[in-house]
């Protein structure tokens, strides 16, 4: 009796069904730039309109946040967590969001559960503007239980060479300002799933899950609402490594970015968490976001005004001269 790639682990019928289920959803995030007829090995996106475009990349995964999802069998966040952690990155350089790719690896497929996850994908390019135009399901028996998932992306965005946002306008008296965010997001969940064991308790009303996995917040709208108006010196990703170590990322050389932690509004789960595992504040700081999901640096004379723009951001300090490029006060 012949053997068959299912008898090895692989069900290519599964992965099939998973086309199915997303062909038609992922055709919505298309638009006239995305060239499907010209081959299958690849997908082509057509560049027009700009006058000296850079691309912008990014790519990035979910981490161990994944787990807690697997755990709890709740999938739909996932596919909005991988493509934020992407997508997030390139804004910081004023970038928009042209196409994302995704790569899903599993130890044995499940449709309904990868279709899940890549629709999350597809609900937050549509937010963005964004196309998903490729992606690869790989099914690894032996490499991966089954059940288990993971999760990474791929963004490429596009910004005017003259509009490249690096932090070298960066000067003394400039303001930063934060924009909050919607949790943990997809950084620290290693930290996180060492002191939280039971994802079922009780959390403010609500299992405990719920809260851990809320999606990652997409910052594409607020961002580009300010651009719009506003010229901005500088932007950070708070993600791994938290505001200690994000926000140096885009200050120059004998600048500082003076953080008044008092102004920090500190999501509650994570004042949980700091209680709990008798973590030390500094580490808290240099792990997570602390809600602070992205930092805006603009000269003092348009801070009120991206205030305006955008209900929820507030300022947590100012750049000042200094050795150290960063000091929480």
């Amino acid at each position: 009796m012949s053997n068959t790639y299912k008898d090895a682990g692989v069900d290519k019928e599964e992965g099939y069904k998973t086309v199915d289920k997303i062909k038609n959803a992922v055709a919505e995030t298309h638009n006239k730039n995305v060239l499907n007829s010209l081959g299958s090995f690849g997908a082509f996106y057509e560049i027009g309109g700009y006058r000296n475009p850079v691309l912008v990349s990014g790519t990035d995964g979910v981490g161990t946040k994944l787990k807690i999802a697997l755990d709890m069998k709740k999938y739909d966040s996932i596919g909005v967590d991988c493509f934020a952690m992407c997508a997030n990155d390139i804004i910081c350089h004023g970038a928009k969001p042209l196409f994302f790719l995704d790569y899903l690896a599993c130890g044995k497929l499940d449709a309904d559960i990868a279709a899940e996850i890549v629709l999350g994908m597809v609900k937050a390019c549509k937010d963005n503007h964004c196309a998903l135009i490729g992606g690869e399901t790989a099914e690894m028996p032996g490499m991966y239980q089954p059940g288990d998932y993971d999760v990474a992306g791929f963004c490429v965005g596009i910004v005017e060479k003259e509009d490249i946002i690096d932090g070298a306008s960066i000067r003394e008296g400039c303001r930063i300002i934060a924009l909050p965010s919607s949790g943990f997001h997809s950084n620290g969940f290693s930290l996180v799933r060492h002191i939280f064991t039971d994802f079922t308790e009780e959390f403010e009303g609500k299992p405990l899950y719920e809260t851990l996995l809320e999606p990652t917040r997409l910052y594409y709208q607020p961002v580009h609402k300010i651009l719009e108006e506003v010229k901005l010196c500088g932007i950070a990703h708070i993600t791994g490594g938290g505001i200690i170590e994000n926000i140096p990322r885009v200050i120059p050389e004998n600048l500082c970015a003076r953080i008044e932690t008092d102004k920090i509004k500190i999501p509650s789960i994570m004042l949980e968490l700091e209680k709990r595992g008798n973590i030390d504040r500094k580490e808290m700081y240099g792990t997570f976001n602390m809600g602070v999901g992205m930092v805006i640096i603009v000269d003092h004379k348009h801070a009120e005004k991206v205030l305006n723009l955008v209900d929820d951001a507030y300022i947590i300090g100012e750049v000042v001269t200094g050795p150290e490029k960063i000091e929480l006060v």
